[in-house]
């Protein structure tokens, strides 16, 4: 009977896990804008993966909701920041006032075109390209600076001490994956 029990869950295991492998999301070779912007040239995630190891780095967090939840999930805060940048930056531009000062009409239009412009699949297999609208791009460098501060000059309560990644290649490195 334990045999019985050992084999069919070790098979539910392996074809779980086997699905997950089949079915995880692209990581694409490079991220460009849809106006011509290199944002993240090739190859630069899997050298970001690469710093993200040698600093342990699912020992200090998540990503996508695997690790250590020491830290928060990067990926999360990583998203929730974007999403913020991105609503303020179209107010100010289109309202020329900050996001959290629009009426309730506004912000519902602006948070639609926002969840219709991240969940856009974007991402051309072919090439192994992402394409960002400008805005994402101008996000991702507000978080790339968010985040470089968060790893160089530490966060008691992320667990992250001072200097964790001080060279501003490798910190760039690292933080491109969390994108």
């Amino acid at each position: 009977m334990l045999a019985i029990v050992l084999t069919f869950g070790f098979s539910v295991l392996g074809w779980l896990g086997s699905r997950i492998y089949q079915e995880m999301p692209p990581i694409p070779e490079r991220i460009v804008t849809s106006d011509g912007q290199v944002v993240a040239p090739d190859g630069a995630i899997g050298r970001g993966q690469a710093v993200w190891q040698t600093m342990g780095g699912m020992e200090v967090g998540s990503i996508w909701g695997h690790g250590s939840y020491v830290a928060p999930d990067w990926s999360a805060d990583w998203l929730h920041r974007e999403c913020e940048l991105i609503l303020d930056d179209w107010a100010r531009s289109e309202h020329g006032r900050p996001y959290a000062d629009l009426g309730a009409e506004p912000q519902a239009a602006l948070r639609e075109r926002l969840r219709l412009t991240l969940r856009a699949n974007r991402y051309d297999p072919a090439t192994g390209t992402l394409t960002i609208e400008p805005v994402r791009a101008r996000a991702f460098e507000a978080n790339q600076a968010h985040f470089a501060a968060v790893f160089r000059e530490g966060r008691p309560e992320y667990a992250i001490p001072r200097g964790t990644v001080s060279d501003p290649e490798r910190l760039r490195q690292a933080l491109g994956i969390l994108a």
